[in-house]
């Protein structure tokens, strides 16, 4: 007895509980880069690692098929239920190359990759849905990955109290959200220039200017620097997905490069590595500060101990670090009734 006593409290040592899994809002511009889809994809694979709870997933690109690759991406990672919440007045309406693919069918008429939600028109209201996910959640408990536009949670900011909570949108976030890790701006230099205009930032800056004005909770930035330096390799594309016929990742990356071979940038990616792995030594983190985002779509960061915001900052050992923790988590194979 005493034996076993030991050895039962030997291998609670050496293997504790982990973690309480990190319960993330994912909000994105799904269909504008195909990094979009592949961080939803990782965040799947770490879910059922027990790393991560995804509680709804939003889009700030203002198409409706934007929406339906999203649940068409949730259901083919085996989650169909997570609640999808569509922009309202935002930019980018264009379909973008991929989102088509949720349209497509086999020879019988079944859809290749299915889905509930057909349209984002059929979505609910993004901020509604931001505004019941917190609420529901305990204080300080809930991180966000914005990996799109600023759109989303600069109208959460201006929302009011309703009937998920007597909040308005600031004191719902400050009570609510733990953090908030985003892919936007840039803060080092980039092809030898240190004021790089970058996507997200410049494609609703008005959205972005109030959002660095106002957010009241800790803010963690991957600047366009991060994510250009951890390319995805296009070997693990071409050999890594074939254990289906029809893989939404691989196809929506094929269908979205502009050349082949491609090694396509994880700026996406990296927003979500920091949120659910903060801890793992694979980013560094500036001093304390605040961004500023001027008219042009400029990101300005000013140090101050009393600064909500830091940038990531990522070395050579690192970013092979990080980009073979991409490559094994994307491809890994889910647990869906697709692939069994």
């Amino acid at each position: 007895m005493k034996l076993t006593l030991y050895i039962i409290s030997l291998s609670a040592l050496l293997f504790p509980a982990s973690a309480e899994p990190v319960k993330l809002i994912f909000d994105t511009d799904m269909g504008n880069d195909i990094d979009d889809a592949m961080a939803l994809a990782m965040i799947h694979q770490m879910e059922r690692r027990g790393a991560v709870k995804l509680l709804a997933v939003t889009s700030t690109k203002d198409h409706p098929l934007s929406a339906a690759y999203i649940d068409a991406v949730n259901t083919f990672y085996g989650s169909p239920d997570i609640p999808v919440g569509a922009v309202r007045d935002g930019v980018t309406p264009e379909k973008g190359k991929y989102n088509g693919l949720v349209e497509n069918k086999t020879e019988d008429g079944k859809p290749i990759y299915p889905h509930d939600l057909k349209s984002g028109v059929d979505a609910p209201n993004a901020v509604d849905l931001l505004r019941k996910t917190l609420a529901a959640q305990p204080d300080g408990s809930v991180s966000i990955a914005q990996v799109g536009f600023f759109t989303n949670l600069a109208q959460l900011l201006e929302s009011k109290a309703d009937s998920h909570s007597p909040l308005d949108g600031p004191s719902l976030i400050k009570k609510k959200v733990k953090e908030l890790v985003i892919m936007a701006g840039a803060f080092q230099t980039i092809r030898h220039g240190t004021q790089h205009l970058e996507y997200n930032v410049k494609k609703d800056v008005p959205s972005a200017q109030a959002f660095a004005d106002k957010w009241p909770s800790s803010v963690i930035w991957s600047g366009f620097e991060i994510g250009i330096a951890a390319t995805y390799p296009w070997k693990s594309i071409m050999e890594d997905y074939n254990y289906v016929d029809h893989h939404i990742i691989k196809e929506g990356y094929l269908a979205y490069v502009p050349e082949k071979p491609h090694d396509r940038p994880t700026w996406d990616l990296t927003a979500v590595l920091y949120a659910v792995f903060p801890d793992r030594g694979y980013f560094d983190l500036s001093p304390k500060g605040n961004v500023k985002v001027n008219d042009e779509g400029r990101t300005d960061f000013f140090v101050s101990e009393k600064g909500n915001d830091r940038y990531l900052i990522m070395d050579e050992v690192q970013t092979a670090r990080a980009r073979e923790a991409f490559v094994q988590l994307v491809s890994e194979p889910p647990a869906s009734p697709l692939t069994k």
